[in-house]
């Protein structure tokens, strides 16, 4: 430290100090300013990006809660549209079960009056079938028993025997 006292120049140091305070004054006015305002804008620039974040934060909350509740919504509707899809297939199946039920009564309906109409018929031709029979029995047999005169007496007799007085 001594050889530094003694080595001590006054004025060099007022030079070097003179300097220094020009530079300091040079900085100050040219560099001191824009480099402030440069800081200032940076710090500006970040406060805003951080504000924009902010917002955008708040936003896609905002947004997210909305499209939330749509799909809420959107998933309501589908249910909805699902049970009324469901209550229609339902009422629909019903329908045409009522529907077939009904054709099938009035089918089932038709073939018993058919069935009946032809069964009345076919006893009706049996019955003149039967009918033509007999007579043409008869006839046979009454030409064969009426020629002859005891026959038709014996004949005569038999009946009156087969009827019952009441």
């Amino acid at each position: 430290m001594e050889k530094l006292l003694n080595d001590f120049s006054f004025g060099l140091f007022v030079w070097q100090t003179l300097l220094f305070v020009l530079l300091l004054g040079l900085l100050y006015r040219f560099a001191w300013k824009p480099i402030l305002n440069a800081i200032n804008d940076r710090e500006e620039g970040i406060k805003n990006a951080l504000a924009a974040a902010e917002d955008a934060k708040k936003e896609m909350q905002n947004v997210t809660a909305d499209s939330e509740k749509l799909l809420q919504e959107a998933r309501g509707e589908r249910e909805a549209m699902l049970k009324e899809a469901r209550e229609i297939k339902e009422k629909m199946v019903s329908d045409a079960k009522d529907q077939a039920k009904t054709e099938g009564d009035k089918m089932i309906a038709q073939a018993k009056a058919t069935i009946e109409s032809e069964k009345k018929a076919a006893v009706a031709e049996i019955k003149n079938q039967v009918a033509e029979l007999s007579v043409q029995i008869a006839e046979k047999v009454l030409k064969e028993e009426l020629t002859n005169k005891d026959k038709q007496l014996k004949l005569v007799d038999n009946m009156l025997g087969d009827i019952k007085l009441n």
